[in-house]
């Protein structure tokens, strides 16, 4: 057991050089049917897959990661699990360089681990590009969504993987509209969690189906 933690901790240290894949773990699956309801982990027919890879040994066990594909979605008690790209990877943009925010095709990851227990965190923000404003209608911003995914593992030496245990999900909330107030000409509302209400918490999610990344 101790043999096998140690040489798990040593695949996570060692970053190959001259731009050769570092260390990873996979998990596949299916996109999600529904690309942005967090309420629905029911799978498409589209074979999709979660990747960590390796990219920075910060030491300590902290470790920088990239992930690509997205990350398993599920409910409690309910034995569907898709992957979700849309929400855990998000957009981003620089309106100057990029004009209109979009979709990424990965996105950076921190993690620790302890030989054991593998925490990771993904930190991504999501736009609906639905602002607007023209003479006939009210001025209103996009309505944008941070979201942040804790996911907790723990490793399993017999199968050389990582079996998701628990899931910390939050959901925050932004957006400008326009106030006929001549003092404050316009109305922010700022949540930071608005995972089902608002000034809810954030989610705790237990998986019913097994979930295992591989180690490659």
């Amino acid at each position: 057991m101790r043999i096998m933690q140690g040489l798990v901790i040593t695949l996570f240290s060692v970053l190959l050089q001259s731009n050769a894949l570092a260390t990873s773990i996979v998990y596949d699956g299916f996109t999600c049917q529904s690309a942005i309801d967090s309420n629905d982990p029911t799978p498409s027919i589209t074979p999709a897959q979660s990747k960590f890879e390796v990219i920075e040994n910060v030491g300590e066990g902290i470790y920088r990661l990239s992930l690509t594909g997205g990350i398993p979605r599920f409910v409690n008690n309910n034995q569907n699990v898709c992957i979700d790209s849309a929400t855990a990877i998000g957009y981003a943009g620089i309106p100057a360089v990029d004009g209109l925010p979009r979709p990424l095709a990965s996105i950076d990851a921190t993690a620790y681990f302890n030989g054991r227990e593998l925490m990771i965190v993904i930190s991504s923000m999501y736009t609906d590009l639905s602002a607007r404003g023209t003479p006939f209608l009210p001025f209103t911003t996009s309505a944008v969504f941070a979201f942040t995914n804790t996911l907790i593992m723990e490793f399993n030496p017999d199968l050389s993987s990582f079996s998701l245990k628990k899931v910390l999900r939050n959901r925050g909330f932004t957006q400008t509209s326009e106030s006929r107030n001549l003092i404050a000409p316009f109305q922010e509302t700022v949540l930071p969690s608005f995972n089902e209400t608002a000034r809810d918490n954030p989610r705790i999610l237990t998986p019913v189906s097994n979930i295992d990344f591989l180690l490659q």
